[in-house]
């Protein structure tokens, strides 16, 4: 009798264990089809993660605020890397890896090979479509590894559609990877149109033709003052001070701004770029991708990246702390309402899954900093320059050992190294000490050094994952906090300090739950949190890791 009951609970035990084992691939294989039908990328260029604070109260419900209401919002979300630039931004959220690996080291570089310096989209192998202009010869190929979009794209056998929006070419093209259908930027100056390169397409689609032709962007040119009552902007500073920049043509920047007016000696349709209205044109242009281009209307997952760079040049031109960037800000955050109601409508609710994030942040202009006694200050290039050339003259005979100076990289020139017998080492180590000894450098640090130490914390981990063995200098330098190469009004950034690299990270939709956190996430661990939601390959350098405790 008991051989036959212990017979019974074997063979129960081992049909419950095999009806679980059965399930779990039918729960996985339901998970597999459960994806967006769209995921939506969006930049704010530099957006610090305060802007998301600072003016909470000045949100409507449906922007920022319907983000961090229903979504997941990372609040210590920081870049793991310096330089922290536009490119090297937008490279490094969509392939979830840094310099060190995609190769876009910065706006703009010194290239070794070609002696010159290049420009992180730049591409004379290709001819501008939509524009005559010889300035819009652009494509991704400079980036050297794949985005999250190019590894959904070959996943899907090339069916899932990528469109990459921006007002720069660069904010359009590197998020959308090398595999898309289309990135589209801006071209103002007289033209005041969208337009792309022959890297994607020979023509412009009908529906691209048909919004440039309609001259929607001309309704733009019109006056700029505050949304609300200029008193209630309570959260910036005094609207007539001493640094901010303004426009030509203007004596004060000060509200309002007559843009048609203002538009003549500010390059034309150039000037929407630095006013909330270019934000409110890149909504309208992705509005109409997202309808025309039939994005989320099936069950293979498409992608559209946004970027909104108008944010970035409110930010250089007026700073941190002005009344222009506190109304930019609102008013964005009605184009973000007005974008999201699209997706609802077009892809539907809860079939999208959306991120938003900024490419950098920026630094609080350091003559308003002094004027509160808080360290800061402007870099004297000139002096900085006469005093290391006298150096080298001094320990070398000549200036010529030193090939350029950019991006806070000194670049050795190898055959006057040769010609003078000298070695590598020794002249990187010899220009890392004078440079030190110098006024607001707090650190330098050879290539050697960068290329042979493992660092894990501090700035030198931020500089190593900046630095690119081919592409970078030989010397790189580090300045003090809030000093800046700059005009002394308006905002920049670059550094791998908290005003830069701090920045929002808010998901949204489709797999993604309500919560929020304050633990460290980095930049590079957005793609390969999209690519686990997908069930995809990680771009194919990617360091970062799945953020799992977002997914619903």
């Amino acid at each position: 009798m008991m051989k036959k009951s212990m017979l019974f609970v074997l063979l129960m035990f081992f049909c419950f264990s095999s009806k679980a084992q059965n399930e779990i691939p039918l729960t996985q294989n339901k998970m597999d089809t459960e994806k967006p039908k769209l995921v939506v990328g969006i930049v704010v260029d530099q957006m610090r993660y305060d802007y998301l604070t600072r003016f909470f109260d000045k949100y409507g419900e449906g922007g920022f605020k319907r983000l961090m209401e229903e979504g997941y919002n990372c609040k210590n979300n920081h870049y793991n890397y310096v330089p922290t630039y536009t490119g090297p931004g937008h490279a490094s959220i969509y392939t979830g890896t840094t310099p060190k690996y995609h190769g876009i080291i910065g706006n703009n570089w010194y290239d070794k090979e070609e002696k010159s310096s290049v420009y992180c989209a730049e591409d004379k192998t290709v001819l501008a479509v939509g524009s005559d202009s010889d300035l819009e010869l652009m494509s991704p190929r400079r980036m050297l590894t794949t985005t999250f979009a190019d590894e959904n794209r070959l996943f899907t056998q090339l069916k899932g559609k990528t469109i990459g929006i921006s007002i720069k070419d660069r904010g359009a093209i590197l998020p959308a990877g090398h595999s898309a259908n289309a990135a589209y930027w801006f071209r103002g100056k007289d033209e005041g149109n969208f337009i792309t390169t022959n890297y994607y397409m020979e023509t412009l689609p009908k529906w691209v033709n048909d919004f440039n032709a309609s001259r929607a962007i001309e309704k733009y040119l019109k006056e700029w003052n505050t949304l609300y009552d200029i008193s209630t902007y309570t959260e910036s500073g005094e609207d007539l001070n001493d640094f901010e920049g303004g426009f030509q043509g203007k004596e004060t920047a000060t509200f309002p701004y007559d843009l048609k007016k203002l538009s003549k000696k500010n390059g034309g349709f150039d000037i929407l770029k630095g006013t909330p209205y270019g934000n409110s044109i890149i909504a309208d242009f992705a509005i109409e991708a997202l309808k025309a281009e039939q994005l989320g209307k099936d069950n293979i997952t498409d992608v559209l990246t946004v970027s909104f760079s108008s944010t970035d040049y409110v930010g250089h031109n007026f700073g941190v702390n002005s009344k222009e960037i506190e109304d930019t800000y609102i008013r964005l955050d009605k184009e973000l309402k007005r974008f999201f109601e699209a997706l609802d409508i077009e892809v539907g609710v809860g079939e999208y899954t959306l991120f938003l994030t900024a490419d950098h942040g920026a630094v609080d202009v350091p003559a308003y900093l002094q004027s509160l006694k808080i360290p800061s200050g402007y870099l004297n290039n000139n002096d900085r320059k006469e005093q290391f050339h006298k150096f080298l003259n001094a320990t070398f005979g000549t200036v010529d050992i030193v090939e350029n100076i950019s991006n806070n990289q000194i670049f050795i020139n190898r055959e006057k190294l040769k010609e003078l017998d000298l070695d590598l080492d020794d002249v990187q180590e010899a220009i890392v000490n004078e440079q030190i000894s110098y006024p607001h450098i707090s650190k330098a640090y050879t290539a050697i050094t960068m290329a042979s130490v493992d660092f894990t914390e501090g700035i030198e981990a931020l500089l190593q994952k900046g630095y690119n063995q081919k592409r970078s200098g030989d010397v790189i330098l580090v300045d003090d906090p809030a000093y800046i190469s700059y005009h002394k009004t308006g905002s920049t950034h670059g550094s791998g300090l908290n005003y830069d690299t701090h920045v929002p990270l808010l998901f949204f939709g489709k797999g993604i739950k309500h919560g929020q956190t304050y633990k460290k996430t980095e930049i590079t661990d957005i793609a390969p949190t999209i690519s686990a939601l997908l069930g995809i390959s990680f771009p194919n350098a990617a360091i970062g890791q799945p953020l799992e405790f977002v997914f619903d």
